[in-house]
């Protein structure tokens, strides 16, 4: 039976443990409680936006802008921009990234951590853009929240870097989770959109933490279902042919948000134009559209059941899909998921009302088809085919009709890939040249911290020292010598523990016998032996921070700093390119034994 010492349960020995790459208990106490931390702020989020509709929308409702006065509902939008252009664009352009794309910056560039000012920013930049009018979504809020304040509890408990990842994609599982309460579309997003990869040690504690992130909000707002549609099938194989061109029709529709949204030549214009415009062109529909303001999901619950008029629906295909690509492109940082899905909604449904109009007596109900909309609309624009069909599952409730759903999501992706030429919206948002978060190597190594490989049997010396102190270094056994340097500005060197002993056996033969002179210092620069420069580097630091760093021609090692205050810094131990080499080169042992 295995016996535990109270040391085993400090914090210290947690983040130890984290560093490793097995860590996967660690990592599921974390996203449980991730997971909780998420679903909290997540609550806090949506009372904050039912606070502020409480003020002037009916019934409180922050999705209730067709009971508002014309004149009102048109005004919202460009007090909306007003107040961010006014509040957010005099603050730092580091400040000014918020939502889905921030959070894969910070996850790509930065090993998950957060800057504070974002974070604040984007509750009131949240708020304001969803009951301001503007054709925004939550979930950008609410990923962005949950992953920061994840990411913010490792960074409080000074856990490494690699754990770090980790707790940003259960921050945003467990903020789709709690915000939609679509669990399984939480973590499918997660891992499929933020992490980009699918590992057992991401995904349990992934899956932990959306799982938490969803009780949380049940025990606030229940156990419904986003939308309730009337039991409906597909019907007849006829349909087959239509749901791959209505899968056709929305990878187009996908692409043109896509190039609009990233247009070169809308964010060449002055900041006071694009603001106005997405205000002024946001207030003119709402005039006679309420339906594109906001996130749109009453909207969506209309379609499911057939309760909106043609004109209303080719306003939220096409104005819908303007405003929100106008919106993104002049600089409003909106949650684009929620739009996303209301245009597939209501283009899914026109292709079903004209599949009545073809065939009458074959066509699947108009509900089905805004359904398959929904779910190829949003994979085609984040190129997310997994995510999207969890949350057509879980939003509908509705498993029959998956199979359709796939035809149709996958048609749509490879069109908005392969005819539009384009990616998914977040990594064109963030991507130059290749993505780090898509290369294999540096996946595998931004998972262990540098703890988990670097050589901790060291010694600290100076650069002269006497015989006798020498061999008293020699006695621990070390690998590794670090030579300290008379300033700050010259860099620190390491020498092999090995190449100090065979000197010292050496000069004893030489000496047969006689007494080293009292006064014999080594210099450890001039034994034979080769020498690394080295670099410090942070005990929290991940695998692929290391390697980045080693590229450096003239490194030949790093020292890894541990403490946390300048004055109290200790080196903890030493990282090489062959530590790194050989934690990724596999060589099986069979093939081993085979060449002796």
């Amino acid at each position: 039976m295995a016996r535990f010492s109270r040391s085993d349960f400090t914090l210290e020995s947690f983040r130890r443990q984290l560093a490793n790459v097995d860590a996967l208990p660690q990592l599921c106490v974390l996203g449980l409680v991730s997971g909780v931390i998420t679903g909290a702020v997540m609550v806090a989020f949506r009372l904050l936006l039912e606070g502020g509709a409480a003020l002037y929308m009916p019934d409180g409702n922050p999705e209730a802008f067709e009971g508002l006065a014309p004149w009102l509902r048109a005004l919202l939008p460009m007090i909306a921009v007003t107040l961010i252009g006014t509040l957010l664009y005099r603050q730092k352009a580091t400040a000014r990234r918020l939502g889905v794309g921030h959070v894969i910056e910070r996850l790509t560039y930065h090993q998950g951590r957060f800057p504070m000012r974002n974070w604040l920013n984007q509750w009131w930049v949240g708020v304001v853009s969803v009951l301001g009018g503007l054709s925004a979504g939550r979930e950008g809020p609410a990923i962005h929240l949950g992953a920061a304040a994840s990411s913010g509890l490792g960074l409080q408990l000074r856990l490494p870097n690699n754990s770090l990842r980790v707790l940003v994609a259960c921050g945003t599982a467990a903020g789709i989770s709690a915000s939609f309460n679509t669990p399984i579309a939480g973590v499918i997003f997660a891992m499929e959109v933020v992490m980009m990869e699918y590992t057992l040690m991401s995904f349990m504690p992934v899956i932990l933490a959306s799982t938490m992130g969803a009780l949380v909000a049940q025990l606030v707002y229940g156990n419904e279902p986003a939308f309730r549609i009337p039991e409906v099938a597909l019907g007849s194989l006829m349909n087959v042919p239509w749901v791959v061109i209505i899968g056709l029709v929305i990878g187009l529709l996908a692409g043109l948000f896509i190039h609009i949204s990233r247009s070169q030549y809308l964010q060449q214009w002055p900041l006071w134009l694009r603001l106005g415009v997405v205000g002024v062109a946001t207030g003119t529909v709402a005039w006679w559209f309420p339906d594109v303001q906001g996130i749109g999901y009453d909207s969506v619950a209309a379609i499911l059941n057939n309760q909106l008029a043609i004109t209303v629906l080719l306003a939220l295909m096409i104005a819908k899909l303007l405003i929100t690509a106008i919106t993104v492109a002049g600089g409003v940082p909106i949650g684009i998921v929620g739009p996303v899905l209301v245009v597939g909604a209501a283009t899914g449904a026109l292709g079903g009302i004209l599949g009545g109009w073809v065939w009458p007596d074959k066509a699947a109900d108009p509900g089905i088809y805004a359904m398959l909309g929904m779910a190829a609309m949003m994979g085609a624009v984040l190129q997310a085919p997994l995510a999207a069909l969890m949350a057509l599952l879980e939003l509908t409730h509705s498993p029959h009709i998956m199979l359709p759903g796939m035809l149709v999501v996958v048609v749509a992706c490879l069109t908005s890939r392969q005819l539009t030429g384009c990616e998914g919206f977040f990594i064109s948002s963030v991507r130059y040249g290749l993505h780090p978060l898509q290369q294999p190597l540096m996946q595998a190594l931004s998972r262990v911290s540098v703890p988990a490989v670097m050589e901790r049997n060291l010694v600290r010396t100076d650069r002269m020292i006497a015989p006798d102190h020498a061999r008293r270094l020699l006695e621990t056994n070390p690998v590794w010598l670090v030579i300290e340097r008379s300033s700050a500005e010259k860099p620190v060197l390491a020498l092999k523990a090995a190449e100090l002993a065979r000197w010292l056996l050496e000069h004893d033969e030489a000496l047969q016998g006689e007494a080293p002179p009292e006064d014999e210092l080594i210099d450890l620069f001039e034994i034979p032996g080769q020498r690394l420069e080295m670099a410090p580097i942070g005990l929290q630091a991940t695998l692929s921070e290391a390697f980045l760093k080693l590229q450096d021609n003239a490194l030949g090692a790093l020292y890894v700093v541990h403490g946390y205050r300048p004055k109290q810094q200790r080196i903890s131990g030493i990282i090489t390119r062959g530590a790194i080499e050989r934690y990724y080169h596999y060589s099986d042992p069979r093939e081993a034994d085979a060449k002796q």
